[in-house]
């Protein structure tokens, strides 16, 4: 008997309220892409960043990842993975690396400025990013860090790419007029 697919709408509501529970808002990643995004667009404003995160939540890998990285943390904060997994996730071990392949994979959708956005995130911890890193009060982040730097990679690679479309529209109009 084939089961039905779960619908997109559930899947998004999921990873919004999933977020919302790990204490990451949609604000706390438009921080960050307004922090990556603005020395490169003057004009940038933390609407335009609040929707580019939005819309790269609705990309089913990123999402995926979210549902696997975040169910993973929970279980190790119950203690409930098998060792030696429960202690590596645990304790976020420097060598485990799983995190960011996870996280890495959801960029390489949005290209290299993305999966290059996400390297330097993961090192710098930008604001939730490091927050959510250094908890130290039961909960175990080890996958939503690296998922947060992946989400604002993203926003901030479409971000990107949108603004210099638009530029390249605008000199075609001036060149040519309409179009």
């Amino acid at each position: 008997m084939k089961q039905e697919r779960v619908p997109s709408n559930v899947i998004t509501k999921a990873v919004r309220r999933l977020l919302l529970e790990r204490g990451v808002a949609i604000e706390d990643i438009a921080d960050i892409v307004y922090d990556m995004q603005s020395p490169f667009t003057p004009d940038l404003t933390m609407d335009v960043c609040i929707d580019n995160v939005n819309a790269v939540l609705e990309k089913r890998e990123l999402q995926h990842a979210i549902l696997v990285g975040i169910e993973l943390d929970k279980l190790a904060e119950k203690r409930q993975l098998s060792e030696p997994l429960q202690s590596l996730v645990e304790q976020d071990e420097g060598l485990f690396g799983v995190d960011e392949t996870i996280a890495l994979g959801a960029v390489l959708s949005f290209g290299s400025i993305a999966a290059t956005t996400f390297g330097h995130l993961d090192k710098v911890k930008t604001g939730i990013i490091g927050v959510l890193d250094r908890a130290k009060d039961g909960r175990v982040n080890t996958f939503l860090d690296d998922l947060v730097a992946s989400i604002a990679a993203n926003a901030s690679s479409r971000l990107a790419h949108r603004v210099r479309d638009e530029e390249e529209r605008e000199k075609n109009t001036e060149k040519h007029g309409t179009i």
